[in-house]
């Protein structure tokens, strides 16, 4: 008889949060064998890649990320057995135990290339309590839109809470640095805005595609802008 290869593991609470953050912007997942996960929203305008210090030795279809989650938060320090077509999720002291199967990996739709960023026209650095004070006032004064624009004097960078179609709507802004040069405005919606929490190096190109970096873990978002946004040079 030939043995069943198992993988059994611990995910650390880095990857958990990780996959929880995913679970926002699709509410699948495919993850590939090896040390590398990725999700793209169904809109196809929100990407992202991770590397983890777990490595997968099968493939694992996911078609409720929400519910797998909840199902290991029952459990205090979880184990995990990774199979052809389930995982056995379990306390560390083996009490307890689910048997959670894999959906169809035919039903679930991998991400199989990596996006090619076009040359940036502008970069800066977007600090978590700058991105966290602009959303919260986003929400506030019911703004659906952000802009990282440049100042009316063009000396300056803005992260702008506002309506894109009402020009007489409140704004809510905070400075992020230096302008480099140009006048642009680069629009998104706000409820785009589905990365980890952490600072981030954003690079936005004149395609309007925008690749925003952690700083300090292995996370990258790729996310569009709204076709509203203009770039002068």
């Amino acid at each position: 008889m030939t043995a069943v290869k198992v993988d059994i593991m611990k995910l650390s609470r880095e990857t958990l949060e990780i996959l929880k953050n995913y679970s926002t912007i699709n509410s699948n997942i495919k993850i590939d064998q090896g040390s590398t996960i990725k999700t793209l929203s169904p809109m196809k305008n929100i990407m992202s890649k991770t590397s983890i210090e777990e490595t997968f030795d099968t493939q694992i279809s996911i078609w409720d990320l929400n519910k797998f989650l909840g199902t290991v938060s029952l459990y205090e320090k979880p184990v995990f057995e990774f199979k052809d077509d389930h995982v056995i999720i379990s306390e560390e002291n083996g009490k307890s135990k689910t048997k959670y199967r894999y959906a169809e990996s035919s039903l679930i739709s991998g991400v199989d290339k990596d996006v090619q960023m076009p040359e940036p026209v502008i970069s800066f650095v977007l600090y978590n309590k700058d991105l966290s004070q602009v959303l919260k006032a986003a929400s506030v004064l019911g703004l659906p839109d952000l802009a990282v624009r440049s100042s009316e004097d063009e000396s300056e960078i803005e992260l702008v809470a506002l309506d894109l179609k009402d020009s007489s709507c409140n704004t809510y802004s905070v400075t992020l640095g230096d302008n480099p040069g140009g006048r642009f405005t680069f629009n998104y919606k706000t409820e785009n805005m589905k990365m980890i929490a952490g600072d981030y190096d954003v690079d936005i190109s004149e395609k309007f595609v925008s690749q925003l970096t952690n700083k300090n873990i292995d996370v990258t978002y790729w996310i569009a802008l709204d076709n509203t946004s203009k770039y002068e040079g």
